[in-house]
């Protein structure tokens, strides 16, 4: 009997499994030879889709970008700018949160992906049609690349550890309870996230307000990436 014909090697393939280290193991798992190993393939043969292992990474961390949903900013969508923004965060937060190992790359910026380029695009471009002027729309995409971001790259409530004993309250008056953090750490690290989005979006709300008594300047062209002002606070 002929031997079963191993699957092709696509970027597809590539791409998968390395994601799959990722997630089990960390960004350190990945090189050409276990790939290859993991792949069924000659390291070589890798080069043929990718020239490097942080090309594979970007790719890897690309492909989390692409299960943002972008759908609240269609034109057509109907959720205001505040609505669009609280729930792309939300969607945004979720992607990172269940590949954590690669939310390092991710937080280096879109750089040259796709994926993360379409996010940054829609993003601006839904804030401007919105009325904010294109500088305030570029920093609002970068404060919520940061807050997003950073409360995917670690747990706050993970950070403590489940000894009692560790929170002598002599030392620490107020961290009786601390050694009880880490067991409902989901609980408060996603608490933690709503209290601050809802800050955030609260501060931008007042600032949206007195962006429309302000009256309108000459100048600006409304394309992605405008930084007219960007020293200017508002």
């Amino acid at each position: 009997m002929a031997r079963p014909r191993k699957p092709l090697l696509s970027r597809e393939r590539i791409v998968a499994t390395a994601s799959a280290l990722v997630d089990a193991e960390g960004l350190q798992a990945v090189s050409t030879r276990r790939l290859a190993a993991e792949l069924g393939v000659s390291g070589p043969s890798l080069y043929n889709h990718f020239r490097t292992k942080d090309e594979i990474l970007e790719a890897v961390a690309d492909a989390v970008s692409a299960r943002v949903d972008l759908s609240m900013f269609e034109e057509g969508d109907g959720r205001d700018w505040r609505t669009a923004l609280h729930d792309w965060a939300v969607s945004y937060r979720a992607a990172l949160t269940e590949h954590p190992n690669v939310v390092p790359v991710l937080a280096r910026g879109p750089g040259r992906r796709p994926a993360a380029l379409r996010v940054a695009d829609v993003v601006f471009g839904a804030m401007v049609r919105a009325g904010w002027p294109p500088a305030q729309a570029t920093h609002i995409g970068a404060l919520m690349r940061y807050f997003v971001t950073g409360s995917a790259l670690t747990s706050f409530a993970g950070g403590f550890v489940a000894d009692a004993t560790a929170y002598d309250p002599a030392d620490y008056p107020h961290l009786g309870q601390a050694h009880l953090l880490a067991r409902r750490q989901r609980q408060v690290d996603e608490g933690a996230f709503s209290t601050g989005l809802r800050a955030l979006l609260d501060g931008l709300s007042l600032q949206y307000e007195q962006e429309a008594r302000t009256p309108p300047r000459s100048g600006g062209t409304g394309k992605t990436g405008e930084v007219e002002d960007a020293g200017k606070s508002r």
